[in-house]
């Protein structure tokens, strides 16, 4: 539970950024604040070693949020910390997207979803995959493929592209999906590595990574820099994130038993 918006009811001495009253969200990292990255311990990450934000009164360092896009709901706000950021990064910050680029994105969670509307705001071409037909057509990309139909999704982007290749892989697989992933991406392409829902380890095509001259990235969210620029963008392009459901606090368990049963399209939140 690192994701967390809400309103500040006071602040400490010293304090200039915030005032009582502003509306604010979590930094997945709070004492990463700009930068490479270079802190690799969870134990001081909100929901992982800390308390995270499933509660109703937080005391923290001003330093640990930033402001929230104005007219956003708390709900809509807490997608921002770590899917928002992710795909912010993945996309603008380390793939430094631009228009006429091709996205591919794998499945329909969070970041995927965000990375969507991400690249289509910024004049992408997207391309997702899903293993259900239902999500494919909300997801409103420009080309879809149902890798549970298609196991060498692969080939097909790169028919779909004319040979050329996606320029960007939203990859949340891990070994798993690696391997196509990579017969996806163009010769000199970007994949960023978020996710290992197949598995931590296992066989990639290491031969054809070098052969594409691709960048496999490992991303883990980004440091308070990236959610103080992505804010902006949002306010400038009218971005509205997707909440699959909400539930109440006491319904926690419920929340988490909706997202193992992998249903959801989007976001899911608690609200109170």
């Amino acid at each position: 539970m690192a994701d967390g918006a809400g309103v500040v009811e006071a602040v400490g001495e010293g304090v200039e950024e915030f005032t009582e009253g502003d509306v604010v969200v979590s930094c997945f990292v709070p004492l990463w604040q700009d930068g490479p990255p270079a802190d690799r311990d969870f134990r001081r990450v909100p929901g992982d070693g800390l308390d995270g934000y499933a509660r109703e009164v937080v005391v923290r360092p001003a330093t640990w949020f930033t402001r929230a896009p104005a007219g956003w709901s708390h709900a809509e706000a807490a997608t921002i910390t770590t899917a928002g950021i992710t795909a912010w990064r993945a996309l603008v910050v380390e793939g430094e997207l631009k228009a006429g680029d091709v996205v591919l994105t794998l499945g329909t969670g969070g970041v995927a979803v965000y990375a969507v509307q991400l690249a289509a705001r910024m004049g992408a071409t997207v391309i997702a995959t899903s293993s259900s037909e239902e999500k494919l057509e909300r997801v409103r990309a420009h080309h879809t493929i149902n890798y549970r139909e298609d196991p060498m999704w692969g080939r097909t982007v790169q028919e779909i592209t004319g040979g050329r290749g996606a320029d960007h892989v939203i990859e949340v697989g891990g070994a798993g999906t690696l391997p196509q992933s990579i017969r996806a991406v163009r010769i000199g392409g970007h994949i960023s590595l978020i996710g290992v829902l197949t598995g931590a380890s296992g066989e990639v095509p290491t031969a054809l990574l070098m052969v594409r001259q691709a960048r496999l990235q490992g991303l883990i969210v980004g440091s308070r820099r990236e959610p103080q620029d992505f804010v902006r963008a949002l306010e400038t392009t009218g971005l509205r994130p997707v909440i699959d459901r909400s539930y109440g606090l006491a319904q926690a368990a419920d929340a988490f038993r909706y997202q193992e049963s992998g249903q959801h399209f989007g976001k899911i939140c608690l609200e109170y």
